[in-house]
């Protein structure tokens, strides 16, 4: 009997992740999901995903305010963000967390963490964390990079330490940005993000 209901398990997990909602993770080669629906940004504007879409591509980020390890790559997604727009990659954070927006995710708690942080690009509120289930998103931080006709070429990781910037060996980020741009063939397409869970609605 055990190892029948063993068998059944993953058929089980497969059902109840398809009635989450969420998407499985956008495959590279994917266009831009929904990328005219309009996000506001902490700045009360109004922002699209093609509308931040810069001549050499997109730089999608999910990101929060409230995550340990979303803190401690503070300073690397600050770098890797001017690296985009040094580069002619737009750029624009989202922030996912629907449960916790009385958490510390909250828009006022966006614009005051925009503001410390000197954020100089989009940070916008993914209501009820309807563009994180359509890219299948699961984690922050959790990048998604997009060549300049809206097509993914790189999604996962900023890079390969999630722990301390001094122990990074692999920049898969910035080296993905850098071989974009030059038109060469992306080394590494996919890696696996590192970070807390996005805190979707129940």
């Amino acid at each position: 009997m055990k190892k029948s209901l063993t068998g059944f398990l993953p058929l089980f997990l497969l059902i109840i992740f398809a009635f989450t909602g969420i998407n499985d993770p956008l495959p590279i080669g994917s266009a831009i999901p929904n990328a005219d629906a309009k996000l506001k940004d902490v700045t009360g504007k109004e922002v699209s995903l093609r509308g931040s879409l810069k001549p050499n591509g997109l730089l999608v980020m999910f990101s929060c305010n409230t995550c340990p390890v979303v803190k401690k790559y503070q300073s690397r997604t600050l770098e890797a963000a001017k690296d985009a727009t040094s580069r002619q990659i737009g750029v624009i954070l989202l922030n996912s967390n629907e449960a916790y927006r009385d958490k510390g995710d909250g828009f006022a708690d966006m614009q005051a963490y925009a503001k410390q942080q000197g954020y100089d690009f989009s940070y916008v509120l993914d209501q009820n964390s309807a563009m994180a289930d359509l890219f299948g998103a699961l984690r922050t931080p959790e990048v998604f990079l997009f060549d300049g006709k809206g097509l993914l070429v790189y999604h996962g990781a900023i890079d390969d330490n999630s722990n301390a910037a001094g122990d990074v060996t692999r920049k898969h980020l910035a080296l993905a940005m850098q071989e974009l741009v030059s038109g060469k063939e992306i080394s590494t397409r996919v890696t696996r993000s590192v970070g807390c869970s996005i805190k979707r609605p129940e």
